[in-house]
């Protein structure tokens, strides 16, 4: 599907990696801008720039565009919670202290409600957000051993699970810091700019583990990764000498710069596959500054993959758009070519779900980067 000025065409079903829908007048383009954007296919790259500038206004332009496409999303299927396993409850009881089955279900559901009416992540309407993740990684014990002494990021943190997790297992909470791209993630898109409706994740992960800011004080960012305003690209510390000694308090900090070097764990999870490559290259370098250079330093984290890099054609996210997905071995390429040749360790493994069958292309990509 092409867009050129205020004149739509609608792709054929037939055409790869097309997006069906009709495209609506742009609530938010202006009629002056002539623009011609290809929606992706797999045969295809995007032409991205790749200065910061460029792939800022590059993804505000998609994401608009995006925002413009007639996209239905799936109803909510409460029966999707009777997936949860004994752990989930177990764990999201002992937070809430809602013990009666019953009553915690009607709870979760009540906000999942919410959460999904304004924003259709997949990952909500799954309840995917009631389900620590980050417990699960092979690395996860050494991942706490670090935030014992130093700080864990948790980015993309969404309703804060895991980092509740973390902080349940014993890392203090002024070691822990949650960031999003905002405090709630816009949904609803009046075609007036200055009216918009937002909703809190955050707020929402206090609604469902019935915490407040006094009961569960780890520091919250809001702030855009890819917004170098909030995170300045900068190359990997060598050494803790490049490094400043200070560390300002995080309940203080305004954007994530200041902890260039200071990051002892950095756990991002289904956050880079909401990006095009171009994105995912500018993330993994951002968040590289942010890693401490002492052995041992991890970054962790999953995301949607493919045996084979490319495009997901299969289903199509939130954002009416297809994912693009990256391979175990061009996830292995893409962190060896963030970081000096020698520096880090790399592991990527494409992990499928039980009900699938083995020849199924798309997978959870589960990985690691080491500091050495």
């Amino acid at each position: 599907m092409f867009r050129i000025g205020n004149m739509r065409r609608t792709a054929s079903a037939n055409e790869p990696g097309s997006v069906r829908g009709r495209v609506r007048s742009d609530p938010v383009l202006p009629s002056s801008c002539f623009l011609v954007i290809p929606i992706l296919t797999s045969s295809s790259s995007f032409p991205f720039p790749h200065d910061i500038k460029g792939v800022l206004l590059a993804r505000e332009i998609i994401q608009r565009l995006s925002t413009s496409m007639e996209y239905t999303k799936p109803p909510v299927d409460e029966s999707l919670l009777f997936k949860m396993n004994d752990e989930d409850f177990t764990f999201i009881k002992a937070l809430s202290g809602i013990e009666d089955v019953d009553a915690l279900k009607k709870h979760i559901i009540a906000v999942q409600t919410k959460a999904y009416d304004l924003y259709g992540h997949m990952c909500i309407r799954r309840f995917s957000f009631t389900r620590p993740k980050i417990s699960a990684f092979p690395m996860y014990e050494h991942a706490l051993e670090l935030g014992r002494n130093g700080i864990l990021l948790d980015i993309g943190c969404c309703f804060g699970t895991d980092i509740r997790k973390c902080w349940s297992d014993g890392i203090p909470a002024r070691n822990l810091i949650a960031s999003d791209l905002r405090p709630g993630r816009m949904a609803r898109l009046c075609l007036r700019m200055d009216i918009h409706f937002l909703i809190v994740f955050w707020n929402l992960g206090h609604e469902l583990f019935q915490s407040t800011p006094d009961s569960f004080p780890v520091a919250f960012l809001a702030g855009d990764a890819l917004d170098p305003n909030f995170l300045e690209p900068t190359m990997p510390p060598d050494s803790s000498s490049e490094v400043p000694d200070f560390v300002p308090p995080l309940s203080s900090l305004t954007s994530l710069t200041p902890l260039r070097g200071h990051v002892s764990v950095i756990h991002i999870t289904a956050v880079f596959h909401l990006f095009f490559e171009p994105q995912q290259l500018q993330l993994a370098r951002a968040l590289a500054g942010l890693l401490s250079p002492a052995p041992g330093s991890l970054i962790l984290g999953s995301h949607v993959g493919r045996r084979t890099k490319g495009f997901n054609e299969r289903a199509i996210g939130s954002g009416g758009h297809h994912m693009f997905c990256h391979s175990p071995e061009s996830w292995c390429e893409l962190w060896e070519e963030v970081f000096p040749k020698g520096m880090i360790e790399v592991k990527a493994e494409l992990k499928q779900r039980p009900e699938r069958e083995e020849s199924y292309d798309i997978g959870n990509l589960v990985w690691s980067v080491t500091r050495l």
